[in-house]
């Protein structure tokens, strides 16, 4: 095999004036071999003789079978033996191997979608942590983040939670950062968009029809399809939370906040080439007044406690005290614990800062000790009566005589 080194000699030979018979005594190459290279423009790279193969005949059986249902070797050479084959099965498995990174690479390839303004935003959650609270509680720490497909206007916002009425929320808040709506949402195959029947979650499709956008999910096992708000993911983790320290959950979200309008959406974006917030006018988006605000629900039925309290999200809350051992509804509504019964609101408190919290309201204990004095301090008389005779019976000595 002729080096490129010495390719590069002959032709530097030549140059100087060298004969062919010159340069054939001086490199020890034949004359064949010296003027091949002199005729080439460039050094060509070593081409490996292509040997026959028992397996020839059969490659495109294998590689068919392989590339549409993944067969492995054995079973390929087994169904191929049965058509005349005599090689080993190794040789099949080699030949297998080297189809592998040409499939792989086909099924990496991803062709960019660049939405018009204003059709398309993408969102998803993501796992950040847990974190003790201040009683030592682990919290865990999600983030919601949204990408407006054409400007790449982002938004961030962290909870404890990933429930379907957070998820709402969520969107709600981002719309109203946007200022308007899309047309249509694209999302992975989360829970609460998508049951584990494959079927949308009629909740959110419900959130969805109210505020006029499509629901888009990708392909299972290709996240790649919404790649805009997958790279902003590890942006959010990177850019904003990486060696910082926040006190709470509204430090958290009020440095996010401060963080999306100081540095996320003012940088210019690098597929783009500007910035968000310049291209953030031309979405032209859809104003979120235009229909009626949607109420998220998030009731749950509970049985109040004969103590005048109900558990919720871990925490307790007060009840006045004759709905004490009823069946009440609960629900958190714009950070407040609502508590129904009969159709009726009965108690409403602000949501607990941590959980294990015991929230109450003066009027439900108040009442509740006015009742407890009112009982009676002893048990209410018998309705009959069972008397015993206490004497004690005696027996006279004669009767110990007559028996000794």
């Amino acid at each position: 095999m002729l080096t490129v080194e010495a390719w590069m000699d002959i032709k530097s030979l030549r140059r100087d004036g060298h004969s062919i018979k010159a340069i054939v005594r001086l490199t020890g190459h034949s004359r064949n071999t010296v003027k091949r290279v002199l005729r080439e423009a460039g050094p060509q790279p070593f081409r490996k003789p292509r040997r026959q193969s028992m397996l020839d005949p059969y490659k495109t059986y294998v590689q068919g079978r392989f590339e549409q249902y993944g067969v492995n070797a054995v079973r390929l050479a087994s169904e191929i033996r049965a058509m005349g084959y005599e090689g080993s099965v190794w040789t099949v498995r080699r030949f297998v191997e080297s189809l592998r990174p040409e499939r792989q690479r086909l099924a990496r390839l991803t062709v960019r979608f660049e939405t018009p303004p204003g059709k398309q935003a993408q969102a998803d959650w993501a796992f950040c942590g847990r974190f003790p609270d201040v009683t030592g509680t682990l919290v865990s720490v999600y983030a919601f983040v949204m990408v407006l497909g054409f400007s790449r206007m982002l938004y961030v916002e962290f909870t404890r939670s990933m429930r379907i009425a957070w998820l709402l929320r969520c969107h709600l808040n981002a719309f109203s950062f946007f200022g308007g709506l899309v047309t249509e949402m694209l999302y992975d195959n989360m829970s609460q968009v998508r049951l584990p029947t494959r079927e949308l979650n009629p909740r959110f499709v419900d959130f969805a029809q109210h505020h006029g956008f499509a629901i888009k999910t990708h392909r299972v096992r290709r996240p790649r399809t919404k790649g805009k708000v997958e790279r902003m993911v590890d942006y959010v983790k990177d850019g904003f939370l990486v060696g910082s320290t926040f006190a709470d959950f509204e430090d958290l979200n009020a440095r996010a906040r401060h963080w999306l309008t100081t540095t996320a959406n003012v940088r210019v974006h690098a597929t783009t080439g500007q910035r968000p917030i310049d291209l953030w006018p031309s979405e032209q988006l859809t104003p979120l007044n235009v229909v009626a605000p949607y109420r998220i629900d998030e009731s749950v039925p509970r049985k109040a406690g004969y103590d005048g309290f109900v558990r919720f999200g871990r925490s307790r809350y007060s009840v006045p005290p004759e709905y004490a051992g009823e069946k009440v509804s609960v629900g958190l509504e714009d950070r407040r614990v609502v508590i129904r019964a009969r159709d009726m609101i009965v108690a409403e408190h602000t949501a607990a800062e941590r959980p294990g919290s015991c929230v109450a309201e003066r009027s439900h204990l108040e009442a509740m000790w006015k009742l407890s004095l009112q009982r009676p301090k002893s048990p209410p008389p018998p309705r009959w009566q069972l008397t015993f005779d206490t004497g004690v019976q005696t027996t006279p000595l004669t009767a110990y005589e007559v028996a000794r």
